[in-house]
């Protein structure tokens, strides 16, 4: 039989207004809201008109609570769009076992690709966003480990998971070209001075309002070291003369290019392989993923 104290409650709305009104009573006749899609990691929820609370889902995520409380606010005074700032720390309580946040609400919605006005001027934004980041003293700050999954580290991190899905998916996408691509990653170390980065920059992790990139959210896997994983966008959302325009207004090296093209590829396979026989349409869009990497690589590589 489970241990009753080992139960995570189900983390809802319910949940939310218990935490609120024990540990923030100032706040506790707030109306409180899923925000949908809620999120994987964490589960957010709005808190009346100006705030957000946010929750880990499980414990390998509670780690990320620490650092963003102590870097954001550090963080968002340096960049040229807003980034959530926290304004009170949460403690476990009402059965929920883990450190949990409060922020600012900032406005604006996911940035799919019919909410973007123009897609090479959201891409210089974007580049100039990740500039000023990197440009952050990253004296003191969190290196890669369990609190990020890895990322800024050496994409060796994933080596047997990607040569696992290449041989699931020998005969179904160009192996070899993916081998090869995946090679030049390993083999481009980092070789400079550790730098800021996001680690999930990601279409849901960036705000749009009026056509343009407000805001940048969930810092969970930030950290200091290699910023070659957040060059994912360049193949996710970008495109074309968007892409060549995010190329070059990010400023990196070819080096740092083949290491961003691993980190795509990593998370393009896995998914392509674990969810072709279960959820068809992701699975598409990660093998064309793998396609526009592929062509990069060809061409750049």
């Amino acid at each position: 039989m489970s241990d009753p104290s080992t139960i995570i409650p189900t983390i809802d709305a319910a949940l939310v207004r218990r935490l609120i009104a024990a540990q923030f009573p100032q706040w506790a006749g707030l109306d409180v809201r899923p925000l949908l899609p809620g999120g994987w990691d964490n589960r957010t929820f709005h808190l009346g008109r100006d705030m957000t609370v946010r929750l880990p889902s499980a414990a390998s995520y509670a780690q990320q609570v620490e650092k963003e409380q102590s870097w954001l606010p550090k963080l968002a005074p340096l960049l040229p769009q807003p980034i959530p700032v926290p304004l009170a720390r949460g403690v476990p309580g009402e059965a929920y076992p883990w450190p949990w946040s409060v922020y600012r609400w900032l406005p604006g919605e996911a940035a799919t690709d019919e909410r973007i006005g123009d897609l090479t001027i959201f891409a210089r934004d974007l580049a100039r966003f990740l500039v000023a980041l990197r440009q952050v003293g990253a004296s003191g700050g969190p290196l890669p480990g369990a609190h990020n999954f890895f990322r800024g580290g050496p994409p060796a991190y994933y080596d047997a998971e990607t040569r696992d899905a290449l041989t699931a998916l020998e005969g179904r996408i160009d192996t070899d070209t993916a081998h090869d691509v995946w090679e030049a990653a390993l083999s481009a170390r980092w070789e400079g001075e550790p730098v800021w980065f996001h680690g999930d920059i990601s279409w849901g992790n960036l705000l749009v309002e009026g056509g343009r990139l407000s805001a940048v959210i969930d810092f969970g896997t930030s950290g200091i070291g290699d910023p070659a994983c957040d060059l994912a966008i360049a193949w996710t959302l970008f495109r074309g003369e968007s892409r060549e325009a995010f190329r070059a207004a990010v400023a990196l090296d070819p080096g740092t290019w083949a290491r961003g093209r691993g980190w795509t590829l990593w998370k393009a396979l896995i998914v392509y392989a674990g969810f072709s026989g279960t959820n068809p349409a992701e699975a598409e869009k990660s093998r064309l993923v793998i396609e526009a990497v592929l062509a990069d690589h060809r061409d750049f590589g």
